[in-house]
Parts: structure tokens; sequence; C-alpha cells
């Protein structure tokens, strides 16, 4: 991988990881470093990175710098907690954005990351797979798994009214 094809890398699919790694750890801050650390993964290994394949290596190494900063805040388990009325608006009763979120909070992380791999950013099984270390029938089953627990919570009548 050249320099001018890392610097289209860069360009082409930076939104999409920070997207992915935010939605998974909902914290701006950490989402960013662990984006960084991944860019600066590939700008290392850039020699070594075939460039048809910098978007799978991309996310790889983004979602396994996930795991790895997600088991470490786990052991430090430093975490703030803000109740919805804390913070001077009550969010409107039919926000299907917010039902979203909060079913997808629910989910374990790999469910999570998987659900957002697979259809927030249209990746096939394999490359799913490839990117997290499952073999192709596993992401089907545990992605299944997602969806029905997904589609539990949202069709819950508590959640929806």
């Amino acid at each position: 991988m050249t320099e001018r094809e890392y610097n289209e890398c860069v360009n082409l699919y930076a939104d999409n990881v920070y997207r992915f790694i935010l939605k998974n750890l909902r914290h701006e801050e950490d989402a960013r470093d662990v984006v960084q650390g991944a860019f600066e993964k590939m700008w290392i290994n850039r020699d070594t990175v075939d460039n048809e394949r910098s978007k799978s290596f991309l996310f790889t190494v983004a979602y396994n710098q996930m795991i790895d900063h997600i088991r470490k805040n786990k052991r430090i388990s430093l975490k703030e907690e803000f109740n919805e009325n804390e913070r001077g608006t009550v969010a409107p009763k039919h926000d299907a954005k917010r039902i979203l979120n909060e079913a997808l909070s629910k989910l374990s992380e790999t469910q999570r990351s998987l659900v957002m791999l697979k259809d927030y950013e249209g990746y096939s099984y394999e490359e799913i797979g490839q990117i997290t270390g499952l073999n192709e029938s596993q992401v089907k089953v545990y992605l299944h798994r997602a969806r029905l627990q997904l589609r539990e919570y949202i069709v819950k009548v508590e959640n929806v009214i």
C-alpha cells in the first residue's frame, strides 16, 4: 500500500469505522482513540496490507482494538451513569431511534458488532467472519439470535408506549 492509497483509505473509510466503533462503545473519545489506533496500525503495516483488502483489514483491526478496549474498561469499571431526567430534557415517548439504541445496548458486544457490521455497514457474512474471527455459520447464528432479541425488545408494549 502506497502513501496515496493509505490517504485514500482514510478518506473513504474513516467515517464508517468511526460510526461503527462509536455505536458499539457509545463514547466519542474512546471511539476516536480506537479508530486512530486502527489507522496507526494500518500505517505501520502498510507494506504488507493489500490495497484491495484495506477496508477489511481496517475494520478487523478496529474491531479487535475495540474488544481490547472493552475488556480493559470492564476491569477498570469507571463509568458515569446519567439518568434521562437529570439532563434537563425528557425524550419523547415514541422515539424510534432511542428505542433502537436501547435495544442494541441490551445485546452482547459480539451481537451488537455483528448487527452493526451487517445491517449498518453492509458487510457479507464472509467478510464479517474475517473481521470478527468467527466462521460464516457462527456469524449467521449469532446474527439471527441478535435480531430475535432486538425484535423481542422492540415489540414489547412498554418500550413502544
